[in-house]
């Protein structure tokens, strides 16, 4: 009996520091998973505060992409070299494409829509040239270009959606 009495009575002392080891251990869990949060909510915070001018910059250079490549604009800024359309044609498409490469690594800093948004407009402004310099009535790099104006005229350009898009996307940022 004297054996049963020792194990009752270390198993009442062993019984609350259980309890107290269990409760210590529970919010040394919790205060971790709390530090870790605080943690990553701070590490987020400051990389948001890195990051913000350059996904701002990302917008701003694809912006300046979109109008440049705008045809009245280009149209304007890219003189023909010589009164061959398909070579004024080429001069033009080539020079869309130069921009777009000059600004292939802002992709990173801006979504995969607005990107994709970007490309179809890009896509859509080369063959808007190609059209123009297919038809019959296009015979020389200046008639090449007043039909692509005329076109503007009557219709919106392929990048102006695009603007409205990242328009969007930056307000939203806020």
């Amino acid at each position: 009996m004297d054996l049963g009495l020792k194990l009752i009575d270390a198993l009442l002392y062993a019984i609350p520091a259980i309890i107290t080891g269990l409760v210590a251990y529970y919010f040394f869990k919790e205060h971790t998973k709390n530090e870790d949060g605080r943690r990553r909510f701070l590490l987020n915070k400051d990389l948001q505060v890195n990051a913000m001018p350059l996904r701002l910059q990302a917008y701003e250079r694809m912006v300046l992409f979109l109008e440049r490549i705008t045809p009245s604009k280009l149209i304007i800024r890219v003189k023909p070299t010589s009164s061959d359309k398909e070579s004024y044609e080429s001069l033009l498409i080539a020079s869309i494409e130069q921009e777009f490469e000059h600004n292939l690594s802002q992709q990173i800093y801006i979504s995969d829509d607005c990107w994709n948004i970007i490309c179809a407009a890009k896509n859509a402004t080369i063959q808007l040239i190609r059209k123009a310099s297919l038809l019959e009535k296009t015979d020389t790099a200046n008639k090449l270009r007043e039909v692509v104006l005329t076109e503007m005229m009557e219709k919106r350009a392929p990048s102006d959606a695009a603007l409205s898009y990242i328009k969007q996307e930056v307000s939203e940022m806020w």
